[in-house]
């Protein structure tokens, strides 16, 4: 099975829709992670209008996708990228929780929330900056 897999993985249009496919997949579910350990709900917030949740959210968004693009350039195999894609994203949502724990004057999460766009914009920079270091590092 995995060698028909790899057959039809030969033809360029079949691997970019089999990439962007499984890319898809793995940002809805590692949006869905995100969800689960932020103390608002992202996409009520977002349907409120509330900038900040966007700014941070898109940030998150930007982050994967970028993390998947350098996996996707640096690898030939669907399967070594979709793992240095998970990889990469793990040191992301890990750099999440440091940067929550590093900021001792006030929650991070709570003034997203309340649509703090100063900090909504900062989450957003440091998401997307990262997944640049992040991305340079997959091989």
């Amino acid at each position: 099975m995995e060698r028909e897999i790899d057959r039809l993985l030969d033809i360029p249009f079949v691997a970019s829709l089999a990439f962007v496919s499984v890319a898809v997949m793995a940002l809805i579910l590692f949006l869905y992670i995100f969800e689960l350990v932020t103390r608002y709900n992202c996409w009520e917030e977002i349907k409120r209008g509330n900038l900040a949740v966007a700014m941070a959210t898109g940030g998150k968004i930007f982050g994967i996708c970028n993390i998947f693009r350098f996996a996707v350039e640096a690898n030939e195999s669907i399967y070594k990228s979709m793992g240095w894609a998970g990889f990469g994203y793990g040191i992301l949502l890990a750099a999440y929780f440091l940067f929550e724990f590093l900021t001792p004057v006030f929650r991070i999460d709570e003034e997203i929330e309340r649509d703090n766009r100063a900090v909504g914009l900062i989450a957003m920079l440091i998401s997307v900056s990262l997944s640049y270091v992040i991305g340079a590092t997959i091989i």
